[in-house]
């Protein structure tokens, strides 16, 4: 019981301090897991990025799952799982009920219209560094790749449009884009 707290706790801390995505918590959870804890070997630490990356999911609660099982098989993995999305759980929980108590503040509505527009920024930001895959670069001059260009201006389209999910557009674009290339490579 003494191990399934710890593992509870010690993966607590890492979600309450893990900001930034999957890969900005990687030395937290090496911290905690190798050099505090010591639950795993720098060696097998390796080992649990390469799983991580693997497997689908958030690259934290993979990690959790992963020790957890590692020190106290199932019941291990549950509750450093747990641990490790209890933090982000508790201050949804405060932001929500704050926000539906001061919704009617403006500062409150200020705050939130920032926060939109960080995000549409930032998913702006993405596109404008994706995009660059489309326009190869060739000495001075652009070269276009106009596949690339149709199959994002359909996913686009389609999505939008008849809304088919994002996942299922994805398979087809890259099954799409590996068929073209093997073509391209057979015939010229």
């Amino acid at each position: 019981m003494k191990t399934l707290i710890q593992l509870f706790f010690g993966f607590a801390r890492i979600g309450a301090i893990s900001f930034g995505g999957g890969h900005a918590s990687i030395p937290i959870v090496q911290r905690e897991v190798v050099e505090v804890q010591e639950w795993l070997t720098y060696e097998e630490f390796g080992n649990l990025l390469a799983l991580d990356e693997l497997t689908p999911g958030p690259i934290l609660i993979n990690s959790a799952t992963f020790v957890g099982s590692r020190i106290a098989g199932i019941p291990g993995a549950i509750a450093a799982s747990l641990g490790s999305i209890a933090p982000a759980c508790v201050i949804t929980m405060l932001l929500i009920f704050l926000l539906h108590k001061y919704r009617k503040l403006d500062i409150i509505n200020e705050v939130l219209f920032a926060v939109r527009c960080m995000a549409v920024g930032l998913i702006l930001v993405t596109i404008l560094r994706m995009s660059g895959t489309i326009f190869l670069m060739n000495g001075i001059s652009f070269q276009i790749d106009y596949l690339l260009l149709f199959m994002t201006a359909a996913a686009f389209i389609v999505i939008y449009k008849w809304q088919v999910s994002p996942l299922l557009v994805m398979i087809i674009c890259g099954a799409l884009e590996v068929s073209v290339s093997y073509l391209m490579k057979m015939f010229f």
